[in-house]
C-alpha cells in the first residue's frame, strides 16, 4: 500500500467514525430534495429532467463543502499532529493529495446518495440520461474544485471557523465571476475581452456548461487544472508553516 493510500484510507475511516459525517450527508440530502422539489418546481416544470436539482449545486456546495474542508489541515495544525504526520515516510505532497482524496470521495459518496432523485425523474418521465451524467460528473468535479481551495486556506489557520468563512469569501467570489448581473455589470465598464477572462475563472459557467450535457474537454481541464493549482499552493504553505 503506498504512503497516500494509508493516508487516504485513514482519513476517509475518519470522516464516519463519529455522527458529523452522517449528519453532513443527511443535511446534503435534504437540502437537494427541498431545492429540487420545492424551490426549483420539479413537478410545476413538467419537464423529465434534472436541471432543478443540479443548478442549486455550486450554492450547497458553497457553504457544505468549506464545512468539510475547515479541518483538514487547521486541525493537524491545532492538535500538533501535522509534525508527526510528517515525520512518517511519506512525502507532503502525498499527505496532501491523501487527505484531498478522501475528502472528495467523502462528498462523491454523499452526491452518489442521490440517485433516488434520478430514479424519480426516470420514472415519471424519459430523461436524457447522458446530460444527467455529466452533470454528476460536472458536481463531482466542481465539488472538488470547492474542496481544494477550502484545503489550501485550511493551511493558514489553526481555527476552524477562520477556514470556513475564508472559504466561503474565496469560493463565493469564484461563483460571483460568472453570475450573470456580475458580467453585465463589467461588460458597460470594460472590453468583452475582459468580460470572457473573468467569466471563464468562474465555477459557475463551467459547470453550467456541463450540466447542459455539453462535456467539452475545456470545462473538464478547467476543474482539474483548478484543483492542482490549490493543491500545490496547499502543499507549499503547509510546508511553510508546518513550524508554527
Amino acid at each position: 500500500m503506498s504512503p497516500t493510500q494509508a493516508v487516504f484510507r485513514r482519513e476517509l475511516a475518519s470522516y464516519f467514525a463519529t455522527p458529523v459525517a452522517y449528519v453532513f450527508i443527511v443535511i446534503y440530502l435534504v437540502l437537494a430534495g427541498a431545492f429540487t422539489f420545492y424551490l426549483g418546481g420539479f413537478y410545476e416544470r413538467g419537464q423529465a429532467d434534472l436541471q432543478p436539482f443540479f443548478s442549486f449545486h455550486p450554492w450547497l456546495y458553497l457553504f457544505l463543502v468549506p464545512a468539510v474542508s475547515m479541518r483538514l489541515w487547521s486541525e493537524e495544525r491545532k492538535s500538533g499532529t501535522v509534525e508527526l504526520l510528517l515525520t512518517l515516510p511519506i512525502t507532503l505532497w502525498q499527505a496532501v493529495a491523501g487527505k484531498f482524496l478522501a475528502a472528495w470521495a467523502f462528498l462523491c459518496i454523499a452526491l452518489l446518495l442521490t440517485f433516488p432523485i434520478w430514479i424519480t425523474v426516470n420514472y415519471l418521465g424519459d430523461p436524457d440520461n447522458g446530460v444527467i451524467v455529466a452533470s454528476y460528473l460536472g458536481s463531482a468535479l466542481m465539488a472538488g474544485a470547492f474542496l481544494a481551495v477550502g484545503a489550501c486556506l485550511s493551511a493558514t489557520t489553526r481555527n476552524q471557523v477562520i477556514a470556513f468563512i475564508l472559504t466561503v469569501v474565496v469560493c463565493f467570489v469564484l461563483l460571483l465571476a460568472g453570475f450573470p448581473l456580475v458580467l453585465e455589470f463589467i461588460g458597460a465598464i470594460f472590453p468583452q475581452g475582459v468580460v470572457d477572462a473573468i467569466a471563464g475563472l468562474s465555477f459557475l459557467t463551467h459547470f453550467g456548461a456541463i450540466a447542459k450535457g455539453v462535456l467539452d474537454v475545456r470545462d473538464v481541464l478547467y476543474f482539474l487544472l483548478t484543483i492542482v493549482f490549490w493543491l500545490i499552493a496547499c502543499a507549499l504553505v503547509v510546508g511553510v508553516r508546518k513550524a508554527d
